[in-house]
């Protein structure tokens, strides 16, 4: 939440509790949890209306991202374990096709 850990919230209480005096803390409370609410339905209406706008071209957006981020949390230290335990990947059948011309066919 906001990253604040609960000793600053405790903090936050106690200095809001001196400012606004025992009276309008309560209400005080409500206006911010409110507000954070509507807050936060506004960003998922947007994040709902721009996924619908856009489409299928957003998914498409995502997956390079996805795949950059990958990149990103790799370090040389992965990238060798990963190179030296992994099996190698199956190689392709040899082709019997040789500049164009089906061999088998002639």
């Amino acid at each position: 939440m906001l990253g604040l850990s609960p000793e600053h919230l405790l903090v936050l209480l106690v200095a809001a509790l001196f400012i606004l005096g025992p009276e309008r803390l309560p209400g005080a409370i409500a206006t911010v949890r409110r507000t954070a609410q509507q807050a936060k339905d506004a960003l998922a209406n947007a994040h709902e209306q721009i996924s619908s706008e856009i489409g299928p071209e957003f998914e498409q957006l995502r997956k390079p991202l996805g795949e950059l981020n990958q990149l990103r949390n790799l370090d040389p230290r992965t990238a060798l374990t990963r190179f030296v335990l992994d099996p190698p990947p199956a190689e392709p059948a040899p082709s019997t096709r040789v500049a164009g011309v089906d061999m088998e066919a002639t």
